[in-house]
Formats: structure tokens, C-alpha cells, sequence
């Protein structure tokens, strides 16, 4: 199945970087569906990655490996010699960066991972791109990696670098070492952007302390849902959204139509408090969710929400899915998936509704 959709991404070969986390796993799909030739690495999937185990159980996915357009090394990013010579063997013309320690609260627990991971594992590809002719390159970091101030308008690409957790301020000097990279080795010809993206949702999210999975867990079990901040205000957008950003900018980049950072979220309108997002969420199940506050948590910023002018202005990006359709597609993901419907084929489904629709 291929969407043609776009007559450039038709046989790209493309290397992801944490293709079997959650966004990496909905981009592997995506891209595959575009006709492109597609390389993950990431860390051995485990039991935590059930939207990957899933797909890799699907046998229309499976398809892709027997074709040989999708290859996949369990490779972590942290092994500077494993990750060079995966992608120069494999060559590519474009590269998603999204292999990270993702989670805040983890951040805490295990900083110099987080770091590691984040900044030391970043510098080891940034390090390889400098052994490829040419390249595309999208260093995929987040919306926190401004100086942690809450406010009401959005944080622009310009504003100051900051970051008050150990996973907010990885990030920060992630984009600071891209920038430094850009400016020393790289030409022309190996164009590296940031994009930083808000809080993503979507079928198939199950990580650990995420609002989505945590809500839809507790209603499937009917547990009492646990909230730290339940008056947090953040940009929440469908995975799409950011993933068609991030397609869209390293497009762009072949041609050098670009500049280097983006932001990449939804409309300023569409945030919502955790408690309005939850009760939205059992609205669409069906079902209201039972809320316990739970106090003496670790510092989050109370209001987070980003500017996307430029990409709108450089890119002609714009999120599709306002927040009411994103959440509604979201919770009809999880539904039909726990009826028994197959994972990737909800999310071929969603994929198609967002691009023609």
C-alpha cells in the first residue's frame, strides 16, 4: 500500500533514529506508506515498545521487511562506533533524529542517562554526518527546551535556551550543539535543522506518566486516574501533526528553503488544562474517569505553549487535526485497537483521513 502523495519521497532512503519508540514507529509507517526505502535504529525493542512488538506481529507490515524496504539494527545511540557505521553503510538522503530519553519525570530518576543519551548520543550522529556527501537532517527535540518561564503567549524560535530538569536542559544543549556542528563542519550539502514539538498524542502511546495511556488504562481497568498537575496547561497535537512538520521541513531542506529551528504545535486556541483534556477524553469513551490529586511532585512548568508562526510563514505548515478531532481520533484508536482491530491498520486509517481529508 502506498499513499503517492508526493512523488519526492518515493524511494528516499531514509534512516530513523528510535523508529520503534512511539513517534519513530508511527514515522516508520508513515514514510513507508510514501514509498520510501527505510532504516531504523534504536535500542532492542522490549516489552515497553507495544505499539512496535504490535506491528512487527502485523503481517501487512511485515511485508515491508520481506521487500526489503524497511531494514532495523538494535543499535543504542550511545555507541558512537555502531551508529557511524550503520549509517554509512546504509547511506542515507534523509535522517529523523528521535532517539532520546523522552520523559521528564525519568529525567529525575536518571539524569546522567538522560544526558547521555540526549546530548552524547546527538553528538554521535551529528559526528557521522560528517562522513556523508549529502544529507537531510531533522534533529527532532521539544517545546521545553526554552527557559522555563510560564506565560501566556507562545515561546518563539528565537528566544532564550534554558531548561530547569535534567530532561528539558539535555535538549536545550542538544539544540546548542546542533547549531555548533552546523557552523563548524558542516556545507551545503548536509543541511541539519532542530524541530521542537509539544505534547504529541495518539494510538498506541503507552508509556509510562503519559496523560493518554494513563487515562485510557485507568477507564479499561476502571482505577482511579492519578493527576500531579491537573491545572497544567500544555500544547497538546495528534502525532501527525508534528511527524507532517517534520516530513515537510526535511523536504524543504534538499532545496535549502529553510531556515534552522522550528517550532512545531498546535493553534494557540487549542491547549487545554490536564483536567479539561482528561474529562474530554472520557467524554469520547464514554465513560467519566475517576481523579485523584496526588501532591510533592518534581517542578513542571504550569503553562507551556509555543509560537508556530514561522513554520507557517517558511513552510506552509499548519496543523490539520484541531484538538477536539486529534482527542477523538485518539480515543477511537485505542477503542477499535481493544476490540481487537489491528494497530497498523488504525493507523494506515488515521493517515489517510489526515492526509485527504
Amino acid at each position: 500500500m502506498e499513499f503517492f502523495y508526493s512523488n519526492f519521497w518515493k524511494n528516499k532512503k531514509v534512516l530513523i533514529t528510535g523508529d520503534s519508540g512511539f513517534k519513530g514507529s508511527w514515522l516508520t509507517c508513515f514514510l513507508l506508506n510514501l514509498g520510501c526505502h527505510v532504516k531504523g535504529i534504536s535500542l532492542k525493542p522490549d516489552e515497553t515498545k507495544v505499539l512496535y512488538n504490535s506491528l512487527m506481529e502485523d503481517k501487512e507490515f511485515l511485508k515491508f521487511f520481506k521487500e526489503n524496504l524497511y531494514i532495523h539494527n538494535d543499535i543504542d545511540i550511545r555507541n558512537e562506533d555502531e551508529v557511524k557505521d550503520s549509517i554509512l553503510d546504509f547511506n542515507p538522503e534523509i535522517i529523523f533524529h528521535l532517539a532520546a530519553q523522552p520523559l521528564v519525570r525519568e529525567s529525575y530518576i536518571n539524569p546522567k542517562l538522560t544526558w547521555e543519551t540526549n546530548v552524547i548520543g546527538s553528538i554521535n550522529l551529528l559526528e557521522s554526518l560528517r562522513y556523508l556527501k549529502k544529507c537531510s537532517v531533522i534533529m527532532v527535540t521539544t517545546d521545553k527546551v526554552y527557559q522555563n518561564i510560564s506565560r501566556k503567549y507562545g515561546f518563539k524560535e528565537d528566544d532564550r535556551l534554558g531548561g530547569d530538569d535534567p530532561y528539558s536542559s539535555s535538549k536545550a544543549a542538544l539544540e546548542l550543539a546542533t547549531k555548533s556542528w552546523r557552523k563548524s563542519f558542516f556545507g551545503d550539502n548536509i543541511v541539519v535543522s532542530t524541530a521542537r514539538a509539544g505534547n504529541v498524542v495518539g494510538g498506541g502511546d503507552w508509556s509510562k506518566d503519559r496523560i493518554i495511556p494513563d487515562t485510557i488504562n485507568s477507564l479499561i481497568k476502571d482505577e482511579p486516574l492519578k493527576l500531579r498537575y491537573p491545572d497544567a496547561t500544555r500544547p497538546w497535537q495528534h502525532v501527525l501533526d508534528p511527524l507532517w512538520g517534520y516530513i515537510t521541513l526535511a523536504e524543504k531542506q534538499i532545496n535549502n528553503q529553510m531556515s534552522y529551528e522550528y517550532n512545531f504545535g498546535p493553534k494557540t486556541f487549542d491547549s487545554l488544562s490536564v483536567r479539561e483534556l482528561v474529562n474530554l477524553i472520557g467524554l469520547y469513551w464514554g465513560k467519566e474517569p475517576t481523579i485523584e490529586i496526588i501532591g510533592n511532585q518534581p517542578l513542571e512548568t504550569k503553562y507551556l505553549t509555543i509560537s508556530i508562526d514561522k513554520a507557517f510563514k517558511e513552510l506552509n505548515w499548519a496543523p490539520k487535526w484541531d484538538l477536539k478531532k486529534t482527542i477523538y481520533e485518539t480515543v477511537k484508536w485505542y477503542k477499535d485497537v481493544n476490540k481487537g482491530e489491528s494497530p497498523y491498520e488504525c493507523i494506515i486509517e488515521n493517515i489517510k483521513s489526515f492526509l485527504f481529508t
